[in-house]
């Protein structure tokens, strides 16, 4: 007969539980209930749209008056732009874009694509730690160049596929094998050309290469590609990002690359591809002490890539200060001395902690797509302005790279 002991032992195993069972059915779950709520939120054929902008914003976007904007609705054939109940005439984007056409018919100006001579400008945004906005910073940066007529390409390095998800493609269910970036950078022979895994989004002028966790396949991959001795492949892992971006480079103006927040193969092959790099900062203590941290491992490793043939000549690297509260003293404080180090290095915008941001991302939106008349409109004409004053500041850099004034 068993023991009193023997009896709660056996108690005690059957109450225990297998981490990586519990962690599978607990992923199983969580997988079929979202599906459920994204269908009652979304219909299976239901896929994201862009709202219509009013005249007023049509305007500040083409740099005309409004006056003006009624007068190129009349002029261009395409144009047909709808009526709210108050009367008021609205227009897609394709509309402005072919109003921003039409006026660079006569002044270049008004269009800012890249011209002969200006390079691609792949733009990797990127910190170690997570919750420093670095996805919410590259799709907002994302759209602005769009909504501005750059032909913008947005890359999601990101497992955790937030970006994808944002611009209408749910990771689990959208996104296939060899869907993601890892399909055109893979070191075997089901290597994709990268040309056919771009998807268009309902945002017009700006495309997207997905992402889901298949991109943690790369991590894997290449220690084994390293190892292999007999391996003849001029193709190193840090060139594997660039190679593939480099045979889009006539389709776009402008990449931006949303990189994983780990220091892995991913993201030293992205700051490889990039012309630029932007590490976003959320000014708290904790978070700069993770930042040195990330910037002397990445200074290290880069060092070995550079050595190895890596390209590391970036036409600019900037800090951002993202999630700022103007009434926090002691963020405040670490502005300041985040400035009086790295001087015209950080940003003079600041993306500022925003509840118009974040009641926009509530039904994954940004605030550029979810309009004025959503939200309480001091609330929402303030985080249109933070996130307007950063984009415009990184526009001006790639123009300056670009030797425009």
């Amino acid at each position: 007969m068993p023991t009193k002991a023997a009896i709660v032992e056996k108690a005690k195993r059957a109450t225990r539980v297998s981490i990586d069972e519990t962690i599978a059915q607990d992923s199983t779950m969580l997988s079929s209930q979202l599906q459920v709520l994204f269908e009652r939120l979304f219909s299976p054929d239901a896929r994201k749209s862009l709202r219509r902008f009013s005249s007023t914003e049509t305007a500040k976007l083409l740099g005309v008056t409004d006056s003006y904007v009624r007068h190129l609705a009349a002029q261009v054939e395409s144009i047909n732009p709808e009526k709210t109940a108050a009367g008021r005439r609205v227009f897609s984007l394709e509309e402005i874009h072919a109003m921003r056409h039409h006026l660079g018919r006569t002044k270049p100006s008004y269009l800012p694509m890249r011209r002969p001579g200006d390079h691609l400008q792949v733009i990797a945004v990127t910190n170690f730690k997570g919750g420093s906005g670095k996805t919410t910073t590259s799709i907002h940066l994302a759209q602005f160049l769009a909504l501005r007529g750059y032909r913008v390409l947005a890359v999601d390095l990101d497992p955790q596929a937030s970006m994808s998800a944002m611009l209408g493609y749910q990771p689990e269910f959208d996104v296939g094998e060899n869907e993601t970036l890892y399909g055109a950078i893979k070191y075997d022979e089901t290597r994709r050309d990268v040309a056919d895994i771009v998807r268009q989004t309902y945002f017009p002028g700006l495309d997207l290469i997905p992402g889901n966790l298949e991109l943690h396949e790369f991590e894997h991959d290449t220690p084994k590609a390293l190892a292999d001795t007999n391996r003849d492949d001029k193709d190193m892992f840090f060139m594997r990002v660039g190679n593939a971006l480099h045979s889009l480079e006539q389709s776009y103006d402008v990449v931006i690359i949303d990189c994983p927040p780990t220091l892995g193969f991913l993201t030293l092959s992205a700051l490889c591809a990039a012309t630029s790099v932007l590490i976003t900062v959320h000014p708290q203590m904790l978070d700069v002490a993770s930042m040195n941290q990330f910037l002397t491992m990445t200074s290290d490793l880069l060092a070995v890539v550079k050595q190895a043939g890596g390209n590391l000549d970036y036409d600019w690297m900037r800090y951002l200060i993202t999630r700022y509260e103007s009434n926090d003293g002691p963020q405040a404080q670490i502005v300041a001395f985040l400035r009086s180090l790295f001087g015209e290095r950080v940003l003079t915008s600041m993306m500022v902690k925003s509840t118009a941001v974040s009641d926009a991302g509530l039904s994954k939106q940004t605030i550029y797509e979810a309009g004025r008349e959503t939200m309480h409109r001091q609330t929402y004409d303030r985080g249109v302005e933070s996130v307007d004053s950063v984009n415009a500041e990184v526009e001006q850099l790639i123009r300056s790279a670009w030797s425009r004034t």
